[in-house]
């Protein structure tokens, strides 16, 4: 006769249900072991997806840490004003570090090409420093890009806030390592084995509003290195470059000198869904300019402390 083996608490559970439980897990084990925590928040659809975690995570009490978000400057106005309805509605504490700042007391220099997804880092870096932060909660996930997947749930920071992926600590049976000297902090990422799929699944289940670019709309963009770039105070086309009125959506937003649109006439979760599910490019890959410059482009601004 055969053994019955018996059901686990994790099989029982469907997909999303183990991933949303999985991320709780990760928030408490967190607040509970460390003194200073707090989440990158840019108004996108992952950051908007660990605030939701994170007040299911501790309700009936508030979040018990803030929401940091460090502003290029060159964001779509609908993100920013979606960021701080959320922001009022859930009473969040929101610090924004405004990289014009850093620019204008020359702690940063503008860069020839306009984008200032790069200067990102020394405004997060400073923020971390002087706020002590030492636990940062982040949306990467690891089906994004190839050097995300090098990270482990928790990451070690050392106190220069750079990376080393050859010295990341093993992580067995959801047990995690928040030992840090002083100076050092850790980056956490609570949806780390989420892919873009699950998460708009999540976001159809649980009702999760987000910025209205994420569905299709009519903009002028122009077409550069195989994206649709939008105009803004970043730039707009040059030489041939056209603007053109388009039917599109964003996939991922952030600065828009590097953030592409993707054609696209799906205005609902589900159009959006089988749209995602058709796609064999991930979001980054099919949008962000700046992961083109180089096979290691991103692994090279982890290094030095980036997201």
């Amino acid at each position: 006769m055969t053994a019955t083996l018996p059901l686990t608490a994790a099989s029982a559970l469907d997909a999303l249900d183990a991933l949303e439980s999985e991320s709780i897990h990760i928030f408490r084990e967190v607040a509970g072991e460390f003194d200073r925590p707090v989440i990158l928040f840019s108004g996108g659809k992952d950051s908007t997806l660990l605030v939701h975690l994170a007040v299911k995570a501790f309700a009936p009490a508030p979040v018990p840490f803030p929401l940091l978000h460090v502003d290029t400057g060159h964001n779509y106005p609908e993100v920013i004003d979606f960021r701080d309805r959320l922001v009022a509605r859930l009473g969040l504490r929101l610090e924004v570090a405004h990289v014009q700042e850093w620019i204008d007391d020359g702690r940063l220099v503008e860069r020839a090409d306009g984008t200032r997804n790069p200067l990102q880092t020394t405004p997060l870096l400073d923020s971390i420093t002087d706020h002590r932060f030492d636990a940062v909660f982040g949306g990467g996930r690891r089906d994004e890009e190839r050097a995300r997947a090098k990270e482990r749930i928790l990451s070690l920071r050392d106190a220069f806030g750079r990376w080393d992926p050859r010295s990341q600590r093993p992580e067995l049976w959801n047990l995690y390592n928040g030992r840090h000297a002083p100076g050092e902090h850790v980056r956490v990422f609570p949806i780390s084995n989420w892919t873009e799929l699950d998460v708009w699944r999540y976001i159809q289940r649980e009702e999760i509003e987000l910025p209205s670019i994420y569905f299709a709309h009519q903009r002028e963009v122009f077409r550069r290195d195989g994206m649709w770039l939008a105009e803004g105070p970043w730039g707009g086309p040059r030489g041939a470059e056209a603007l053109e009125l388009r039917s599109v959506r964003y996939r991922t937003v952030g600065d828009g000198s590097c953030t592409g649109a993707v054609e696209s006439t799906a205005t609902t979760l589900d159009e959006v869904i089988a749209e995602v599910t058709a796609s064999r490019l991930t979001e980054r890959g099919a949008t962000r300019a700046d992961d083109r410059l180089s096979e290691a482009a991103m692994e090279d601004r982890k290094r030095e402390g980036y997201f």
